[in-house]
């Protein structure tokens, strides 16, 4: 259903939070995508590392479930971790229909309010290329030089391009890696 909470649910369970204790040790990247707001909170108690949502968007903007709240975002952001921007067209759109015909317009929306909220160093792609229903205008990575050309006519920087692009992942990896 849509609008929805991303409070769907209980949290991890005892074998979930053993589970993202060992992955934490071993210095793996733990993502809270797809997880429910409560296993997003377990989840952040338990790791000492950056949180990293590999394919998500802003709450605010789409009432989707597996959307981040501000008060997510805030937590990923004193993590040091990131957001990478699901391209997803149901987790873009305000309405959260499942529309093909959606401009390339909300992705920047979505990126512009991450990167208010989080800070030039925590916003990157997340795409979802591998099974998600895109965008017309983005049927692939070979499209991505068109939100590009969006970012630009929105004044991100070339810089604040590179870091979202990939400059922001390697930070991350490394932080987690080290």
């Amino acid at each position: 259903p849509f609008p929805h909470s991303p409070d769907t649910g209980t949290g991890l369970t005892n074998d979930g939070k053993d589970f993202i204790e060992k992955c934490a040790k071993k210095r793996m990247v733990i993502d809270v995508s797809h997880m429910n707001e409560r296993a997003f909170w377990d989840t952040a108690k338990i790791i000492d590392q950056p949180i990293v949502a590999t394919h998500s968007n802003a709450h605010a903007l789409c009432a989707q479930a597996r959307n981040l709240t501000d008060e997510q975002l805030r937590a990923i952001k004193e993590s040091n971790g990131m957001v990478g921007v699901n391209f997803d067209v149901a987790f873009l759109r305000s309405d959260g229909k499942r529309d093909t015909h959606t401009s390339l317009d909300v992705i920047v929306e979505h990126l512009a309010y991450l990167v208010e909220h989080l800070g030039d160093n925590h916003v990157g792609f997340g795409s979802d290329f591998d099974g998600c229903l895109l965008p017309d205008d983005l049927a692939g990575v070979s499209d991505i030089d068109k939100l590009i050309e969006r970012m630009q006519q929105r004044h991100f920087s070339d810089t604040l391009i590179e870091k979202i692009m990939a400059k922001n992942w390697f930070r991350v990896l490394d932080k987690i890696w080290q």
